[in-house]
């Protein structure tokens, strides 16, 4: 029919050259005669100008080089639904050759936790506010720090290898967040950016940088935090790398704590600057430096030949070889002057009047009477060779086996008296040989399973054995997945050097300890579509280290048995959320291993669109709250929590109002935090002894993303 129709138009049309056989354009010389005869071009057949066919399909132009189509991302890494998205993140595993989906923080979900140490599960107990030291109220949490422990306070902080993020992303993506409160003297504030791009659908880099810190709300209080990334990472059908520079830089002001409860619980200052502190008069002073690098790289040869069928070596039987290399360095100096400090409630008369004591925050002082300026040093250089085998396809029954060696090169250095005459620093350096491997596997989508060991058989953690299991199963009802996980892990570890040996101005040990021995099971029954989790763990410590009630490094002979038991469930009515996790812990030993019998985390919010896809608006209430217990303290010349047996903290909640709000890339956030200060509460705000947590004030921050 359409071709009888072109027929009788030709017929009609004097203006027309006869058409020829199958033609669907007209020449040039016919189309500019038409034209010039005011006619429609486009009666008498395609538009030689239009760029696209009847179906949608780009025409091709014979005018302009052909080019190449844009190769599609291949990687072994991704699956298509992970692949499938237009911008995702990812961590990679130090040992072996895996990555880790990760999170892109772009929705309202926890955007107004401003604090990093209180997103996950119940928290953390905190000396104080933003940028400063923080340990995981949930036992199981809390880092495990084989290398500088000196900085694990600062956990929630710190880039390391196992944590820098890799993107993929279709567009070049940029963001920026600022948050502040408070008067510009004793301003909290945090400034952070993030920006990624892909050169190809397979190489790509980014960098992140963030500032945070507080300019002081008590005495001696003010801290920074400087953490910088910059990565490049390539994720081929073969070939894959993955390297990141890394910076962190902490300045942190001391003040030792409040000089008794009393000056938060039972006085009223008109500035929170007035409060009286230990170290307020000591300049004490943390100063932490990081330099780190990191490139681990493989090569995948597919057993099998690939097609052009094969999207990526995911799916066929090979090997993979691959190298990693670590570059670690740490320094840390810690300086004061003596200063004593008064208590004005530090003891009583025959009367039962309180009377001011005078008293030194250090009871020693053994290498200069009058002030401190204690220098720490860390390097580790790691090297590491890996084989995987993948014997069917990836998500096969056995996916991958792992095998791979490993040397550690450790250097350290401190001040320490022969210094004095030397001039010197002196070095200690030792090596660490170990072995490692892995097996893993999938049946289909409802079992997930995998094993792995690690072994140093000689060197300076000779005899340390780590173990570990898991296996998840998935049911489905109706479409909803039901995820049941069971993990179990043994390690052996030796104690860190500066839990044997460190020399300061304050604190000297050098006596060996005995090898640490942990079993923990967990298991966890999750239901994502309904927000429900429910977890235990369950730990058993023999021979464990720990700081004890003088902040000295103690050993306790013998096990130590912890249980943990944790459940988030978020109900929503309507535009209601009301979301909760609660944490509950048993210790047997709480003088080696502290913990609270409850803790918890509530957020109760309304959320709603105010604008449908443009403007959506959340207004609610936070708050946390864990049992009185005797909580850790901390140390400012150790940097470390230690297990105080003075005073009791807990038992008072913490509430902050705020409302957040998403403007298309804006995110918007108000709040005023500790909402409940001075109204209700016993009034003595604390997580660790003798820090306060930070007093009621007006936040507001704003988190903006480009993508161009």
């Amino acid at each position: 029919m359409k071709r009888l129709l072109i027929v009788l138009l030709a017929i009609v049309s004097p203006a027309v050259l006869p058409l020829r056989a199958g033609a669907q354009n007209l020449d040039a010389r016919a189309l500019m005669r038409a034209r010039q005869q005011g006619e429609n071009t486009e009666l008498f057949g395609s538009n030689p100008y239009e760029t696209t066919e009847e179906d949608g399909s780009e025409v091709p132009d014979t005018t302009r080089k052909e080019r190449r189509p844009r190769k599609p991302l291949e990687s072994y890494f991704f699956d298509d639904s992970l692949r499938a998205r237009p911008n995702f993140a990812w961590t990679i595993d130090r040992d072996f050759n895996r990555v880790h989906p990760a999170t892109i923080d772009t929705m309202l979900t926890d955007f107004r936790i401003d604090y990093p140490f209180y997103v996950k599960g119940a928290g953390d107990a905190a000396i104080g506010g933003l940028g400063q030291g923080s340990l995981p109220l949930n036992y199981f949490d809390r880092p495990r720090y084989a290398d500088f422990e000196l900085a694990q306070p600062y956990h929630s902080y710190i880039y390391d290898m196992e944590n820098v993020p890799f993107y993929n992303v279709k567009k070049p993506m940029i963001r920026f967040t600022y948050f502040e409160s408070g008067q510009k003297r004793y301003r909290e504030e945090q400034f952070r950016v993030m920006t990624a791009q892909n050169i190809s659908p397979s190489t790509g880099f980014n960098v992140n940088y963030k500032s945070r810190g507080t300019r002081g709300k008590y005495p001696r209080s003010r801290t920074k935090n400087h953490n910088f990334s910059g990565a490049v990472n390539h994720t081929g059908k073969r070939y894959s790398l993955h390297a990141a520079y890394i910076n962190n830089r902490i300045e942190a002001q001391e003040n030792g704590g409040v000089v008794g409860d009393w000056a938060i619980a039972d006085t009223t200052f008109e500035m929170n600057t007035g409060v009286p502190m230990r170290l307020a008069d000591a300049e004490a002073h943390n100063s932490y430096r990081n330099n780190a690098f990191f490139v681990e790289q493989s090569y995948g040869i597919p057993l099998l030949p690939v097609t052009e069928r094969d999207f990526s070596i995911a799916a066929l039987p090979a090997v993979f070889v691959g190298h990693s290399f670590e570059y670690n360095a740490w320094s840390r100096v810690y300086s004061d002057k003596r200063a004593p400090y008064t208590d004005e409630r530090g003891g009583r008369d025959e009367h039962g009047d309180f009377v001011p004591v005078t008293r030194d925050y250090y009871d020693n002082w053994y290498l200069n009477p009058t002030q401190t300026r204690d220098s720490t040093y860390e390097r580790v250089i790691s090297n590491r060779l890996f084989v995987q085998v993948q014997p069917w396809n990836r998500d096969g029954v056995v996916g991958t086996i792992d095998g791979g060696v490993g040397l550690d090169l450790h250097t350290w250095s401190q001040f320490a008296p022969g210094d004095y005459v030397s001039g010197r620093y002196a070095k200690t350096r030792k090596s660490s040989w170990f072995a490692y491997g892995a097996i893993d596997g999938k049946i289909r989508r409802y079992v997930d399973w995998g094993a792995d060991v690690k072994f140093y058989p000689s060197g300076y953690r000779g005899g340390d054995l780590s173990f570990g299991a898991r296996l998840a199963l998935t049911g489905y009802i109706r479409r909803h997945p039901l995820i049941l996980e069971g993990r179990f892990s043994m390690d052996r570890r030796s104690p860190t050097y500066w839990q044997e040996h460190y020399v300061s101005n304050h604190f000297m040990w050098d006596a060996p300890l005995d090898k640490e021995n942990e079993t923990r099971l967990e298991v966890r029954f999750s239901i994502p579509d309904f927000a429900f989790e429910a977890g235990a763990w369950q730990g058993v410590v023999n021979d464990k280290i720990y700081y004890g009630a003088d902040a000295r490094v103690a050993q306790k002979s013998g096990s130590v048995s912890l249980t943990s038991v944790y459940v988030r469930k978020d109900f929503r009515v309507g535009g209601f959320h009301f979301d909760h996790r609660v944490l509950l812990q048993w210790s047997t030993d709480q003088a080696a291993a502290p913990v609270p019998l409850l803790s918890a985390y509530l957020s109760y919010y309304y959320e709603f669109w105010v604008k449908r896809d443009v403007l959506r608006l959340q207004a609610g209430f936070d708050g946390r709250y864990n049992t009185e217990y005797y909580a850790p303290g901390y140390n400012p010349a150790l940097a470390q929590f230690y297990n105080q047996r003075e005073v009791k903290v807990g038992n008072y909640p913490y509430v902050d109002a705020y409302v957040t709000a998403k403007w298309k890339r804006m995110r918007i956030f108000l709040k005023y935090q500790h909402l409940n200060k001075g109204l209700f509460g016993n009034g003595r705000y604390f997580s660790v002894a003798h820090y306060p947590l930070m007093p009621g004030m007006f936040k507001m921050g704003i988190s903006w993303g480009f993508y161009d």
